[in-house]
């Protein structure tokens, strides 16, 4: 009896198997970088500012450092 039933139950088994595909893909991969680089930017013109604030204060009506 064993036999027969191995014999029915052998190629569901077989069937169940899981596969595995590596396959390079189709299109180029693609790396979205989104960088900010506002505050290098921002610091360098803030202190461009207060040198010439510095410089000239009169320039925005700031009272002067005695």
């Amino acid at each position: 009896m064993k036999p027969i039933s191995l014999l029915i139950i052998l190629p569901f088994l077989v069937a169940c198997t899981p596969t595995v595909k590596v396959e390079a893909p189709d299109k180029p991969i693609e790396i979205n970088m989104n960088i900010k680089i506002e505050q290098e930017v921002r610091v360098r013109v803030e202190r461009d500012l207060d040198k010439q604030i510095l410089a000239n204060p009169d320039l925005f009506g700031t009272p002067k450092k005695k």
